[in-house]
């Protein structure tokens, strides 16, 4: 699998203010990530490019990025969007986000918020609730803060602002979202206090730069395990797949729906688990899912309704309104297009429902512009009678480059 998503993002955020040199193998080199990149290196961050998946990046310590010459693009990263913003705040710098017509309509207004109540200086279009975001750096303060709703990426940004904010910054989030960042900056040597859903960081502390080697993509490996389940007599073994407990919600998953995911090969390195994933081909039984378990398999919910169309039973999907708000509105992409191909589903507010097993029809779909949708459809096309078209299938280079030529050598 290409190089986990979240942790290549969070290896060049932290790689650059750490001090000293970071070494980075398994980056993924999709377009997201180096997004983060290029905006890192428009902040005056020396980064090197080896070769596709490394990375050597020259850190300038916590206070040392330079005032951009020009505005920031992320592109399509809602990761960059809403990170960086907590790591501008405390800055010697102004700088204005902005990003492609799908990231602009994103909610940025729940990183906003609480980094105005540290003392940061943020504008933007619905004042601030959606980019582009204009930053003026400022002396932060820390504070103490519960976030409504468990996010990975809000939790970072507040924790990356608690680094340059004066006292010790707090966060406690209503139940536990992947803790990359956390893994990260022990591993960089900052003192970070974590009592179940609550985490403290003091400010001032500097990052220490080292060799860090990212695990594979355990959200890219969910389209070729659910591939694996639902194609008859299938096995497929996946090489070094990061299996940190906080994003094998998927497994847990699929494990419950019948499958016997083996993990073999158990190793830890740069702070990160992983394993090879072992995975047969199944009779599915559908399930429910719903509440804490939700952040851990947000992402891949689109390849697990993917997996409930061939399951026996009534699979539920609820909790997942964040899903609204993704590249796609993905629950109404997943419940019109799966319709299409003869699936029987019901979109609720916050989820869907799924009927199974149906017998799917190739046909003419659409990806909406999401990477997620659009390999979520190339897996159901697998067991699809006929063919199947996904239209703008070129936005999964977002996330996963290779995943057509990965798909073509598992099937051929």
């Amino acid at each position: 699998m290409p190089g986990d998503k979240s942790i290549s993002h969070r290896s060049v955020m932290l790689g650059s203010i750490a001090e000293g040199i970071t070494y980075v193998t398994g980056f993924l080199p999709s377009e997201d990530c180096v997004s983060t990149m290029s905006c890192f290196q428009a902040l005056g961050v020396n980064i090197e490019r080896p070769a596709d998946t490394e990375l050597v990046i020259h850190g300038v310590g916590l206070r040392g990025l330079h005032e951009p010459g020009d505005v920031l693009d992320v592109g399509n990263s809602g990761t960059t969007l809403r990170i960086l913003p907590g790591i501008l705040a405390g800055q010697d710098l102004f700088a204005i986000l902005t990003g492609d017509t799908s990231i602009r309509r994103r909610p940025t207004g729940r990183v906003v918020e609480p980094l105005r109540l540290m003392g940061a200086k943020i504008w933007g279009r619905d004042d601030g609730r959606c980019a582009p975001l204009a930053i003026k750096g400022s002396q932060l303060k820390g504070i103490k803060y519960d976030l409504p709703i468990a996010s990975a990426q809000v939790k970072t940004s507040l924790l990356l602002a608690g680094l340059n904010a004066d006292g010790e910054t707090e966060i406690t989030e209503p139940s536990k979202s992947r803790d990359h960042t956390e893994r990260m900056l022990q591993l960089l040597g900052a003192q970070l206090g974590i009592d179940g859903n609550l985490y403290r960081i003091r400010g001032g502390q500097q990052l220490k730069a080292t060799a860090i080697d990212i695990p594979g993509d355990i959200s890219s490996a969910a389209f070729f395990m659910t591939a694996a389940l639902v194609v008859g007599n299938s096995l497929l073994e996946i090489g070094n797949v990061g299996i940190n407990k906080t994003r094998t919600g998927i497994i847990g998953a699929l494990n419950e729906m019948g499958a016997r995911i083996e993990l073999l090969d158990l190793e830890g390195k740069s702070n990160e688990p992983r394993a090879t994933l072992k995975v047969r081909s199944a009779h599915l039984k559908a399930m429910t899912i719903e509440g804490d378990i939700v952040p851990k398999l947000i992402d891949e919910i689109p390849v697990i309704a993917v997996a409930a169309t061939q399951a026996e039973g009534r699979t539920i999907i609820r909790d997942a309104r964040e899903l609204r708000v993704k590249e796609s509105d993905r629950i109404a992409a997943l419940s019109t297009e799966l319709r299409k191909m003869g699936a029987d589903i019901e979109e609720l507010e916050d989820g869907i429902i799924i009927n199974g097993p149906s017998n799917l029809k190739g046909t003419r779909v659409k990806s909406y512009g999401d990477h997620r949708i659009a390999m979520s459809l190339a897996i159901a096309g697998l067991v699809a009678d006929g063919e199947t078209t996904v239209e703008d299938s070129e936005c999964i280079a977002i996330s996963y480059p290779s995943f057509e030529r990965t798909l073509l050598s598992i099937t051929e």
